[in-house]
């Protein structure tokens, strides 16, 4: 810790200045009492000839004053310094603990004011998004798709008939607190050395289901998880009940499951939940109302995106909640899904599978784009952001969002900002618009 941070002790908002000022007159009023009793033993005792220099009295008083306050301020600020660096070692693991308290205090009161952020999606886009989001606030909650049907969640989900909890980890792994080893076993995937049984499952989705069968509910199990891995924010999923996916082509053909929708090689035309009529999870319908700042994506539009917003209730309270909505635009396509698309008509798909044209007040967008094409492999094309594209009611918002190891990715921390920075924007917005009517 260096000598500078100690003046973090008197930022606004951490409830902390009140105290040190308690401390600091209490200790004021003991060395107040300590003079009348030192002074009292000046003038009544006599003291041998080597007190006088013990006691600095060739040194005129006023001198001794500040010679005393100097090295009492000195000491001050060495045990401060020294405490502070104990306790964090104390209270905190040493390979995660902040280098001083001051740092830990500041960033946990700052976060606790943060805005209401509700992010829903799903897969590896929602969870590289809450991973920087939570650098910004803890009044966090992720609002993730059930419809898996692929992978470890679907063998999961088709044996023991559990919501699945893929998407349920990678939130819980992006959000963890925790040691970095805990998070890296939570995510851990056993490989065909572990027979049939557990080949192809990760840990995290073992663990998430056998919760559930103690605590006797998802929602228990993702609290309870949560708590383990000093979770930052909430999991919540979009229903509690059992849905799948279907979409339907130009062609007439529909194709059932999640995890079978890319394989006709072309986007559908529709998707719709089956059963259609799903109860939204109560939790979810009330954090989206009640939120600052909604956001959509990033993540697979038909699978990831659009399967929480179907779910009867979202889409409402979606409508009558007075939180900024900001849809983010992939930064790449992905081939049987979105093919080809821009990010208007990703916007578009979902404007007319919600019925409506103010689905969200901005579209932020990616402005990094490649000077050549894509790995051929990839089998993907960068999403552009045309200016004089349809994007309803929103507004286009342009950053520089992309992976540069991962060009067919978000990076955590641009995308992270750029969020932030167009919710804040939009209060500032606001408030020039204000003036100039006044």
């Amino acid at each position: 810790m260096s000598r500078d941070n100690l003046t973090k002790w008197l930022y606004f908002g951490l409830h902390i200045k009140r105290w040190l000022l308690l401390l600091l007159v209490s200790i004021a009023v003991m060395a107040l009492g300590f003079a009348y009793l030192l002074r009292e033993a000046y003038t009544t005792f006599e003291f041998p000839a080597w007190a006088y220099y013990v006691t600095l009295q060739f040194i005129p008083r006023w001198a001794r004053g500040l010679l005393f306050i100097t090295g009492a301020s000195t000491l001050t600020i060495v045990a401060a310094w020294k405490l502070n660096q104990s306790v964090a070692l104390a209270v905190m693991p040493p390979s995660s603990a902040p280098t001083d308290v001051f740092d830990a205090v500041y960033r946990n009161r700052t976060r606790g004011r943060g805005p209401k952020i509700v992010a829903i999606g799903g897969g590896t886009g929602l969870s590289n998004l809450l991973r920087g989001l939570k650098e910004y606030t803890a009044n966090l909650t992720a609002i993730v798709t059930v419809a898996d049907d692929g992978g470890s969640s679907g063998k999961l989900r088709q044996n023991l008939k559990v919501i699945p909890p893929g998407d349920i980890r990678n939130c819980i792994a992006s959000l963890a607190e925790a040691e970095p080893l805990v998070t890296e076993l939570f995510q851990y995937r056993f490989d065909e050395r572990a027979g049939d049984g557990l080949a192809g499952h990760s840990f995290g989705n073992l663990f998430i289901t056998a919760m559930a069968e103690v605590t006797g509910s998802v929602e228990t199990a993702i609290e309870e998880t949560s708590r383990v891995l000093a979770v930052r924010g909430r999991i919540l999923p979009a229903t509690l009940e059992d849905v799948a996916l279907v979409a339907r082509y130009g062609d007439g053909a529909e194709v059932r499951g999640e995890s079978q929708l890319p394989s006709k090689g072309v986007p559908p035309t529709e998707v719709r939940l089956d059963p259609r009529e799903v109860e939204g999870n109560p939790l979810a319908i009330a954090a989206i109302r009640n939120a600052d700042l909604i956001v959509l994506g990033p993540g697979s539009l038909y699978t990831s995106i659009l399967p929480n917003l179907l779910v009867r209730g979202i889409n409402r309270a979606l409508q009558e909640s007075n939180g900024y909505t900001v849809f983010i635009s992939n930064v790449a396509t992905q081939h049987g899904e979105t093919n080809g698309y821009d990010a208007a008509e990703h916007l578009a798909v979902l404007r007319r599978h919600l019925g409506r044209d103010d689905v969200c007040d901005a579209v932020l967008a990616n402005s990094n784009l490649p000077s050549g094409p894509l790995p051929a492999e990839w089998n993907s094309q960068p999403v552009i952001a045309p200016g004089d594209g349809n994007y309803g009611t929103a507004r286009l918002v342009l950053a520089d969002l992309v992976d540069p190891e991962k060009r067919y990715r978000h990076d955590t921390d641009r995308l992270a900002a750029a969020v932030m920075r167009a919710y804040y924007e939009r209060d500032l917005r606001a408030q020039v618009s204000v003036a100039f009517k006044d």
